[in-house]
């Protein structure tokens, strides 16, 4: 309860602080200069705010005009938020980026036209109140932006043209806070260096000489003097971005050698002394906050070298596991092949009789009616008594040359077969061809993952640290803002166990994490750790044996692909017993052990196929029903070979997705069929072994609307399951 009165209480407190907060920045920002003539920071919120936040703005510049008699002198910008506050009343506050810029753009420009026009100077200030509109609007565009993203949960994304409006928000602002004076220290030279120290130490090079630059840009724009006495500052976060990713106490002090150095360079002016004690403060700043630094929420552009370097290693163990399925299926196949071995040689084996003949020159004579006999025996495809040629009735050998020929038609008939199975084994390839491609496919496909170096070098230097010895680590976030974190080593240098390992990342990166099973290419393994989705994937079986005396057929498991979805998969094995126990468990450990390794669902289904249709020369069929859940889209996708019907209780609905595919092993092309679904909170979902009649769905759906417990559920329909069909009882999975 206590727990709950926090929340409540910080759900009506926050729109407190954020009128207040509005309130304050147009009294601070309302007094702001820029480039000789008044900022316009202070219009700009207003014009991304909504209604209440453009009102207390306004009400924050009036307080700042009659506290130090300014409002004459700020008339224009004052009328242009009243302006604002207007349009929003009109339009409904509607808070589009775009209108909300063009308001401000708008409302500035007949602001200061008709101020100018009053005053008589509208000729001379026509062109400097378009520019001033102008820019007015854009950062006002950029503003709501960036707004729609933190409101949206999005990350902060410096890439493209969501970077452009960072760096125009940052630089009006930290030149505006340049302008805000305080004894002896510079508010905006203060953060503009502190997020120097940030970038250069996170980010290298690069992001020392970016967020310097743009420091430097906004002192300039706040004075001349600020500007001189920071103009170097991209120099010392070039330097000190060589040294990024070291203690933070080394990096502080390497970035104020750096920046006195270059500071004193610059001369010996007041601001430059000024400036020197801004570095101190900052550097402050910057250990107290370097420590609680995350990139989960702030995605910047990435090498090539870096993602090379990602992609060439997945695409890698990629293949080595496809390699190592391979093999197996290969050792299996030849077991099998040299078990029921079988060699045959189609050959003329009449000419082996005539030729042990004295006869043989008669009989074999142009022209002969003994020769035009051997050619229609050679010709039948059928050999007997009544279709043996009349021409060869006197023959000595007859029985022989009829059990040749019948030798002759078997082996004929065998090397149909041997070209019917290479012809399979050509569809096969293509098939596999296909699959490959497919996979490739996938993973060149652009996703949402976003790469952080920081936390990979971390992870990498704590496993050094305790004696691992990584071959190389990927940490990255996904579209949701989950750290995933894949760690490869070589098959000599393999944990034995995942547990010490997740123990250890957790405790240096202060998360809980979880691992998932070791994984192995033959020459490489790999471990994921990863964040835990909000959701949980619960499951429940229950099964019964149509022959109590029998082995059941079935087989069921549960998997994951290491980084937090879950799969469900059920196998039927064709028959009863042993062998159709056999067949399930193949069908399912290939699932599994591909999934495992990183390959896509429907690509994994596709080569269990394949490995079921070439294993041997036996029939072996099984079906294959397998459950995706994906707990961050809340995406649940299900394929079906063969399989019976799943039920999903979704919200207040019961939907049956089914399918009339073939089982896996019956055509070396899968005939797999793929439905798409959203799930939630509470959400269900059914699987049977074998397939129930249309009319007890009904049961079964009541049961699914009135209950809430899984394993209460799924009990139910296993006690009731000989009721259903006594001929065949199914198993709920």
């Amino acid at each position: 309860m206590k727990v709950k009165d926090i929340i409540n209480n910080r759900k009506r407190i926050l729109p407190v602080l954020i009128f207040m907060g509005e309130l304050m920045s147009g009294f601070v920002f309302s007094g702001a200069s820029m480039v000789g003539t008044s900022a316009f920071s202070d219009i700009s919120i207003a014009g991304a705010a909504g209604l209440v936040g453009s009102g207390a703005v306004f009400m924050g510049s009036l307080l700042r005009g009659f506290a130090d008699a300014s409002i004459g002198k700020n008339i224009v910008k004052l009328s242009a938020m009243v302006m604002i506050i207007i349009a929003k009343l009109l339009m409904d506050n509607k808070r589009s980026p775009m209108l909300c810029g063009i308001y401000t753009a708008l409302s500035v420009l007949f602001s200061g036209l008709a101020v100018s026009a009053v005053i008589g100077e509208l000729f001379y200030k026509l062109a400097f109140y378009i520019f001033y509109s102008a820019a007015a609007g854009f950062t006002t565009y950029s503003l709501c932006r960036i707004n729609r993203d933190i409101e949206n949960g999005s990350a902060v994304r410096l890439t493209a043209s969501s970077g452009c409006y960072y760096a125009v928000v940052y630089t009006i602002y930290t030149a505006s806070l340049c302008s805000v004076k305080l004894p002896f220290l510079n508010a905006g030279a203060v953060l503009g260096i502190a997020v120097t120290m940030l970038a250069s130490f996170y980010y290298g090079s690069t992001g020392g000489v970016i967020c310097g630059a743009l420091t430097s840009c906004a002192a300039y724009f706040s004075s001349a003097e600020t500007g001189a006495a920071l103009v170097l500052l991209p120099a010392a976060g070039l330097f000190s971005g060589f040294i990024h990713q070291r203690r933070i106490s080394v990096a502080a002090a390497v970035f104020l050698t750096m920046g006195f150095m270059l500071t004193v360079l610059t001369g010996t002016s007041e601001e430059v002394v000024s400036s020197l004690g801004n570095y101190v403060l900052a550097a402050g700043i910057f250990i107290a906050a370097a420590p609680y630094y995350s990139d989960r929420h702030i995605r910047v552009p990435q090498s090539t070298k870096e993602s090379g370097e990602v992609m060439q290693a997945r695409l890698a163990f990629l293949a080595d596991s496809i390699a190592a399925v391979r093999g197996d299926a290969r050792k299996t196949a030849d077991k099998i092949a040299e078990k029921n071995r079988a060699s045959y040689t189609a050959k003329d084996d009449t000419e082996e009789v005539c030729g042990r003949c004295y006869r043989r020159y008669i009989c074999r004579r142009q022209g002969s009616s003994a020769l035009k006999g051997l050619e229609a025996l050679s010709e039948m495809s059928e050999i007997s008594l009544e279709t043996f040629p009349a021409e060869l009735d006197t023959c000595i050998r007859r029985n022989e040359l009829m059990a040749a020929r019948q030798k002759g038609i078997n082996d004929e008939t065998i090397a149909k077969l041997m070209d019917m199975r290479k012809s399979d084994c050509r569809g096969i390839l293509s098939e596999q061809f296909s699959i490959v491609e497919n996979m490739v496919r996938e993973i060149s496909e652009d996703k949402e993952i976003f790469y952080s170096a920081p936390i990979s070098i971390t992870v990498r230097n704590k496993l050094l640290k305790f004696g691992f010895s990584p071959s190389y680590v990927n940490a990255s976030y996904n579209s949701r803002g989950r750290l995933i974190a894949e760690i490869y080593f070589s098959a000599g240098d393999a944990p034995v166990s995942a547990t010490r390992i997740c123990d250890l990342i957790s405790d240096e990166l202060k998360l809980k994490l979880t691992s998932s099973d070791i994984v192995s290419s033959g020459s490489e393994v790999r471990l994921r750790l990863y964040e835990k989705p909000t959701l949980n994937l619960e499951v429940c079986t229950a099964s019964k044996k149509g022959d109590e005396t029998d082995e059941s057929g079935d087989n069921f498991c549960r998997c994951s692909d290491g980084t937090g979805t879950g799969y469900i998969v059920l196998s039927d094995g064709m028959g009863s017993g042993k062998e159709a126990a056999f067949e399930s468990s193949l069908a399912s450990g290939l699932m599994r052990r591909l999934i495992g390794s990183g390959v896509g669902e429907k690509a994994s289904a596709r080569i269990v196929n394949s490995v079921m249709f070439s294993k041997s020369k036996d029939e072996s069929f099984a079906t294959l029903d397998i459950l995706k859940a994906d707990l961050d889209s809340c995406e649940l996708t299900s394929l079906k070979a063969g399989a019976a019907a799943t039920l999903v209780r979704h919200g207040n609905e019961v939907i049956r997705i089914s399918s009339d595919s073939f089982p896996v092993g019956m055509y070396e092309e899968s005939d797999i069929t793929e439905n798409v679904c959203s799930f939630g909170e509470g959400d269900i979902a059914i699987m049977f072994s074998d397939g129930i009649c249309e009319g007890e769905y009904r049961f079964i759906r009541e049961l699914l609307m009135g209950e809430n417990d899984l394993k209460s559920i799924v009990d139910e329909i296993c006690a009731k399951s000989e009721k259903f069909d006594r001929s065949e009882p199914f198993i709920p999975h």
